[in-house]
């Protein structure tokens, strides 16, 4: 997986074709409204009158979202010092780097830094970590790996190996699943967040402010995560708006993604020194930051500009949309949650 995203100059990341919108082969809340944006604006704000007045955002796609959030901030006069992006895709960085050209604040970093204090947004980043698949079978839990088939037309298939002990116990319960089970773990993810905890508590260290991580994406807390319906995983290939569970089609040219398990997510930080400051549907948290207010900014008498809005708005909060499958997790260190937010905090659920 990590190969097929990430191999410099081959790999779906960092090849040159178009993956977001329209003519790709996904859309994200940003490119349906700027209203995703404008809320993320106003909760970033919140907490940036408690720590350093400067955002990053890691995987930042278009460049859209960083677009919507930096227009708010302006419009509402709320200062900002820098706006970081770390992003590892070369294609996306262009499009980035005209899309936010009137933006003097952002700066392009290629890896995350040691020590920062700020807010940290990812939206739809950590399903794009590679995940080890792991199955159950006769003998045990076995690790699936990929093998060359020596088949032209089908030149990789899977291949098992004894899973680590260490993998196993990443599922709770793992004893009690079925015989053909089939999940992930997410090694890579929980990676990411113990050094996003060890930069955000640098930054404290360094600078006496500490900060928060808004990350968003679609998943389940581990109880919903090891169902009995989920017994093929949730490992999803997107290619042209079709999604399917085919990882060897056109590898380097599809997205290849797994739902997020949001509890190992909160272990990790709370692990690494984190404090879980919210856990929430996506529908939850928007309408409780204000996303219902920004709509009406449009009057609902100028239809042509009202519609399409009030119509993407629903996509995000809607249970048969977006709305439930998604979910927001806040990471915090050194600050607290805003007053607002507190109503749609579900973390008891991790």
């Amino acid at each position: 997986m990590e190969l097929a995203l990430y191999t410099p100059g081959l790999g779906y990341y960092s090849g040159g074709a178009a993956k977001i919108g329209k003519d790709g082969d996904f859309t994200t809340a940003p490119e349906m409204t700027p209203l995703f944006g404008q809320t993320l604006a106003h909760v970033a704000a919140a907490f940036m009158s408690q720590c350093s007045v400067q955002i990053m955002e890691f995987g930042a796609g278009t460049g859209k979202l960083a677009f919507d959030i930096l227009t708010e901030l302006r419009a509402s006069d709320v200062p900002l010092d820098h706006y970081y992006i770390v992003d590892l895709s070369g294609e996306l960085r262009g499009r980035q780097q005209e899309k936010l050209k009137d933006f003097k604040q952002v700066v392009w970093l290629d890896e995350l830094p040691e020590s920062f204090s700020g807010v940290v947004i990812g939206n739809e980043v950590l399903d794009a970590m590679p995940v080890q698949l792991i199955a159950k079978s006769e003998q045990g839990w076995m690790e699936r790996g990929v093998r060359l088939t020596g088949d032209a037309a089908q030149p990789f298939g899977f291949a098992d190996q004894a899973a680590a002990s260490a993998l196993i116990a990443e599922i709770p319960h793992a004893e009690e699943l079925p015989i053909g089970y089939v999940t992930e773990v997410h090694v890579a993810t929980n990676a990411f967040v113990e050094t996003l905890a060890r930069m955000l508590k640098a930054g404290y260290g360094n600078e006496g402010q500490g900060g928060a991580a808004i990350l968003v994406d679609y998943g389940f807390p581990a109880a919903e995560y090891y169902l009995s319906q989920r017994s093929m995983g949730t490992l999803m290939c997107h290619y042209r708006h079709h999604v399917h569970d085919d990882p060897f089609y056109l590898p380097g040219l599809q997205d290849i993604t797994a739902h997020v398990n949001f509890t190992a997510v909160a272990r990790s930080a709370i692990h690494a020194g984190l404090d879980v400051l919210a856990y929430a549907s996506q529908a939850a948290f928007l309408l409780r930051a204000g996303i219902g207010d920004l709509l009406m900014r449009t009057p609902v008498e100028n239809q042509p500009a009202y519609l399409p809005q009030a119509n993407a708005m629903q996509k995000l909060v809607s249970p048969a949309e977006m709305g439930e499958l998604f979910k927001v997790i806040v990471l915090g260190s050194d600050v607290h949650l805003p007053d607002v937010l507190s109503a749609c905090d579900r973390s008891e659920r991790l």
